[in-house]
């Protein structure tokens, strides 16, 4: 509860606004019962016209006033109200932002989707509101009771038996309401990630070519109906005690009416005081019960609110520093060198990398080989600092990673991997992703040494052709082509490549190859090589096994050693297709 009030903190003068305005309304209300009774026990039996238009204007004006503090006070704290979820959103986002690629690996997706829309989405009625309906109806509740007192004590102890009941079922529902709501969103997260997974391209595509459409709709249909029974268990939760509640304040009032007519009880209460009295106590009802339904709603809520701030309270892996060294991105070299570096992925007991010394002088570059899970890609990534080594260092002009904010860091490293990523926007829209300044013949010229420019030209569109969703409009090797242009355009001193050719056909290898040659010149690079064929141009190798650099030299001189890397250059290629024996068993298969 203090978090959620914290998140009213910055918005304390319009919150206090908003209590005065509905104090006054409240306040003002309060007059009708007694200009109500003024006409019936004062104006109308004593023909006193005067005294009666008075009343009658009294009650216009007061209407007229609380309908206009009304709409001041919707006005404000609505606004407040948005504020608050707009900073809630926004900051669940940023922080999110920060993890590690370690949080994004082990969440789903549709997980992280439901979060941010269904759980923050249920929480705005209750922060947009919760606040003002919690004053007003307090406001109303308590000067309503003052005002029964006023007229008549011994009545107003007869309202207050409401009370007992009122609150024991409210907090009765409250905690069955927030049972069903954490069932609920973890349903509605089960029915995003499914979504997500059956229904964007690659999910379409699997269950396509798997044939597991029936079997998809089956799983969505299930997980669908149990919301359903939660919807239904929802709704059915607090119905039961509207219809106790509706028969106690049914009473009430046949009791007042009762305690009014015996002599013990009545204490010469006149007709005029009798009707005001029954109004104000059918208008405490109103508030009061909107106060039980305050309490139901946040208890409810607690669910929501617990959930995001799950995710709000998750620790920064990869953290800003505090006090970030000062670096001229412009007169960087981009020296980069590995001192002792091991690191594990959590939960792992095997070290990923152990022990690593390697140094990529600037200008240079370095490629990375070795086997499949010998730890070439973890390594890479420590340049981009996706991941923090669990002890060593990785330095950048003698400059701890660490120590440089991560823009700076943007900025200085550059990678493209063999997995690419292509918004779903035009293609001038995912090349100025990368530098939101860049003008239009600086976007032209990365494409041409990307050797993709021909292709976006030959486009209906050109550059304003929308790239489809996760760029599927284009082939792969195309994909591959657009992601290299997008990382020249922001012309990083440090390249990784990680095998950033593997989606090509031989002639377009050749060219992109030598394109990215060619912008190596003046910058360091670091390539993960998948096959030993790419590594020709490179200045040193280093050859990974189990985490550990086992040799590192010139590609000449490793070969002419017999060591390790002579050892992976001399094993045999992989079998071609054309001319295999597939022994596919009489099957037909359609190569491309």
């Amino acid at each position: 509860m203090r978090r959620i009030a914290a998140l009213f903190a910055p918005y304390r003068w319009q919150v206090a606004l908003v209590v005065v305005l509905i104090v006054a309304s409240s306040v003002v209300s309060l007059a009708s019962p007694f200009l109500v009774r003024t006409v019936i026990d004062d104006a109308l039996p004593h023909a006193d016209i005067r005294l009666l238009v008075l009343a009658v204007a009294g009650m216009v004006a007061v209407a007229a006033i609380t309908s206009l503090l009304g709409v001041v006070q919707a006005w404000v704290s609505t606004g407040v109200g948005q504020k608050v979820m707009h900073r809630l959103r926004t900051s669940v986002f940023t922080h999110l932002q920060r993890q590690s690629m370690d949080f994004f690996t082990r969440t789903r997706g549709g997980e992280i989707t439901s979060r941010l829309t269904n759980d923050i989405g249920g929480m705005q009625s209750v922060v947009t509101s919760t606040a003002t309906s919690l004053a007003s109806n307090v406001t109303t509740v308590v000067g309503t009771a003052v005002a029964m007192a006023a007229l008549s004590w011994r009545l107003s102890l007869l309202t207050l038996i409401v009370l007992p009941p009122s609150v024991w079922l409210t907090r009765r529902v409250a905690l069955l309401r927030r049972s069903i709501t954490s069932a609920q969103q973890r349903r509605l997260a089960d029915l995003q990630h499914q979504v997500e997974e059956s229904l964007s391209v690659s999910g379409a595509l699997l269950t396509k070519t798997l044939g597991t459409a029936d079997a998809q709709a089956q799983r969505f249909a299930a997980t669908s109906a149990e919301l359903v029974d939660l919807e239904v268990r929802a709704s059915l939760a607090g119905r039961w005690r509207m219809a106790t509640m509706n028969v106690v304040f049914a009473t009430i009032p046949a009791l007042i009416y009762l305690a009014a007519g015996l002599p013990a009880t009545s204490d010469g209460m006149t007709v005029g005081t009798l009707v005001a009295f029954t109004a104000l106590q059918a208008a405490i009802f109103r508030p009061l019960m909107g106060l039980l339904d305050v309490g139901v709603q946040l208890t409810a809520s607690m669910a929501l609110f617990s959930r995001v701030f799950e995710y709000l309270d998750l620790p920064v892996d990869i953290a800003e520093p505090a006090h970030p060294v000062s670096v001229d991105v412009a007169a960087a070299r981009g020296d980069v060198r590995f001192e002792q570096v091991s690191f594990s992925y959590p939960g792992s007991q095997r070290r990923a990398l152990d022990d690593v010394d390697v140094h990529v002088p600037a200008g240079s570059t370095l490629a990375l080989v070795g086997r499949t899970g010998s730890g070439k890609s973890t390594l890479a990534s420590l340049v981009a600092r996706l991941h923090d080594p669990s002890s060593g260092r990785v330095l950048i002009d003698g400059v701890d990673l660490r120590e440089m904010s991560l823009a700076t860091l943007a900025q200085l490293v550059g990678v493209v991997s063999q997995e690419t990523y292509l918004l779903h926007a035009t293609v001038r829209e995912n090349l100025r992703h990368a530098k939101p300044s860049a003008t239009d013949a600086e976007i032209e010229e990365a494409a041409r040494r990307a050797q993709v420019h021909d292709v976006i030209a030959a486009l209906p569109d050109g550059y304003d052709t929308l790239v489809g969703a996760r760029g599927h409009r284009f082939s792969g090797g195309e994909q591959q082509r657009l992601a290299i242009a997008r990382t020249l355009l922001r012309d990083p001193k440090v390249l990784v490549l990680d095998e950033a050719t593997s989606a090509l056909d031989n002639t377009t290898e050749r060219a992109v190859q030598a394109a990215l040659d060619e912008a190596r010149r003046g910058r360091t690079t670091i390539m993960i090589a998948h096959r030993l064929s790419t590594v020709t141009g490179a200045d040193r190798v280093a050859v990974l096994d189990g985490g550990r650099v086992v040799e590192q030299g010139p590609r000449e001189e490793l070969l002419a050693s017999g060591g390790a890397f002579a050892a992976l250059a001399a094993a045999p290629p992989a079998q071609s297709v054309i001319g295999a024996d597939l022994s596919c068993g009489g099957r037909a298969v359609l190569m491309r």
